[in-house]
C-alpha cells in the first residue's frame, strides 16, 4: 500500500501580504504614498513569492521604499542603486529586481550609473520618482528642475538646463521606457505591469507631488480644467490624439497641432511602442517642455534585444562546458603575461 502525501497549495498573496510592520514616514501629502499603495496592489499580481522580490534604493525619500515592503530588499548608496542591483540581477536571474530612486539620486550623483545599466540592458527595473526637487535634504533644485527655480541652493532662480529622464534614456539605448503619474492608479498600476513582463531594463519615470518643497509641480497634468489638453495618453497602435489636438510629423521631429487642421487623417501619427529606432521614441519625449503643456504618458518604447543577464550567463557555461577545472585555473595562472620574481 502506497501513502499518499496532499500538497496544500499556498493561497494567493495580497496587498496586505506585502507590507512590512514598519512605520510610513513621509511627509503628508506625498506622492509616495500612492506609488507604495500601488506598488503594494500590484506585487501580488507576479504571481511569485515574496522572497523572489527585491528592492534596491539609493538615498533620498524614494529609497525609504524597501522598508516599507515585505520583500527582501536594500537601502543602499547614493546614486549607487542600478550597479548594486545589476550585481544581483546578474547572479540571480530568477529574481524580480526593482530598483527605486528619485530625480537628484539618479540624476545627478547616479547618472553614469543609470546609464550604463541601461546601455547595458540589465534585468531589472528601474521606477524614478520625479519631482523636480530635492526633498530629503530640503528643497535644492534638482537635475530635473525648470530653469529660474527658486530654491534655496538656487535664491535667484537656477541657470541649468533640466534633463529630460526619458530622453536621456533613450539615448542610452534602453529597451523600455515609459512615464506615469502618481495620482493616477490605474495607469500607474498598468505601466508597472508592463514593465514588469518586459525582459531587460525597464526605465519607468513617474511624476511625483513634493507637497512641502515643490507642491503643484505637475498639477497641469491633474487639474480637471488643463489635464485634457495637456496629457498626451499613448496606446499601441492608436492615433496619438488628445483634446482638440493631434500629433503629427515635422521634418525630422513631431509637432503637436489643432485636429481640425490635418487635411488627411492619415498624417496623424499612430503610436508603436515596438519601433526599433529609438529616434522616434525620443522624438515623444521632446514633446513635453518645461512647462508640460504637451506630456505624454504611457509606454513610449518596448523592445527585445539580448540582456546582460543573458550574454554573461552564456560566456560562464561556454568557458564551463568540459573544462578541467584545475587545469583550467594552472593554464590561467601560466598564461599571458607573467614573470618570475627570484
Amino acid at each position: 500500500m502506497t501513502d499518499s502525501i496532499e500538497l496544500t497549495k499556498k493561497p494567493a498573496l495580497k496587498a496586505k501580504d506585502f507590507k512590512s510592520d514598519q512605520e510610513v514616514r513621509w511627509c503628508p501629502g506625498c506622492g509616495d504614498y500612492a506609488i507604495l499603495a500601488a506598488m503594494q496592489s500590484f506585487l501580488p499580481e507576479l504571481g511569485l513569492e515574496k522572497e523572489n522580490i527585491a528592492f534596491v534604493s539609493g538615498i533620498g525619500c524614494s529609497s525609504r521604499f524597501p522598508y516599507y515592503l515585505d520583500t527582501y530588499g536594500m537601502h543602499s548608496i547614493h546614486g549607487r542603486a542600478p550597479s548594486i542591483a545589476t550585481g544581483l540581477a546578474t547572479s540571480r536571474p530568477d529574481l524580480s529586481v526593482w530598483v527605486v530612486t528619485g530625480d537628484g539620486d539618479a540624476l545627478s550623483i547616479g547618472g553614469n550609473h543609470l546609464i550604463h545599466a541601461l546601455r547595458r540592458n540589465v534585468n531589472f527595473k528601474i521606477l524614478l520618482f520625479n519631482n523636480r526637487i530635492y526633498g530629503l535634504t530640503k528643497g535644492q533644485y534638482s537635475p530635473t528642475s525648470e530653469p529660474g527655480k527658486l530654491t534655496k541652493s538656487s535664491p535667484v532662480g537656477s541657470v541649468d538646463e533640466p534633463f529630460n529622464p526619458l530622453s536621456l534614456a533613450l539615448g542610452a539605448e534602453a529597451s523600455f521606457v515609459a512615464r506615469t503619474l502618481d495620482s493616477d492608479r490605474a495607469h500607474l498600476k498598468a505601466t508597472l505591469k508592463a514593465a514588469a513582463e518586459h525582459e531587460g531594463s525597464a526605465f519607468v519615470e513617474i511624476y511625483q507631488n513634493c507637497p512641502i518643497f515643490n507642491d503643484g509641480a505637475f498639477e497641469t497634468l491633474k487639474s480637471p480644467q488643463t489635464r485634457d489638453e495637456a496629457l498626451i495618453r499613448l496606446d499601441d497602435g492608436k492615433p496619438i490624439v488628445f483634446g482638440d489636438k493631434a500629433v503629427v510629423r515635422s521634418g525630422y521631429g513631431l509637432e503637436v497641432v489643432e485636429t481640425d487642421s490635418v487635411a488627411d487623417s492619415d498624417d496623424i501619427v499612430v503610436h508603436k511602442e515596438d519601433v526599433a529606432d529609438p529616434g522616434y521614441a525620443f522624438s515623444l519625449s521632446r514633446l513635453s517642455g518645461t512647462a508640460l503643456d504637451h506630456t505624454p504618458i504611457g509606454v513610449f518604447r518596448n523592445i527585445k534585444r539580448t540582456t546582460y543577464d543573458q550574454g554573461t550567463q552564456e560566456q560562464v557555461a561556454e568557458a564551463s562546458a568540459g573544462v578541467n577545472r584545475r587545469e583550467a585555473l594552472e593554464g590561467l595562472l601560466h598564461s599571458g603575461d607573467t614573470w618570475t620574481v627570484l
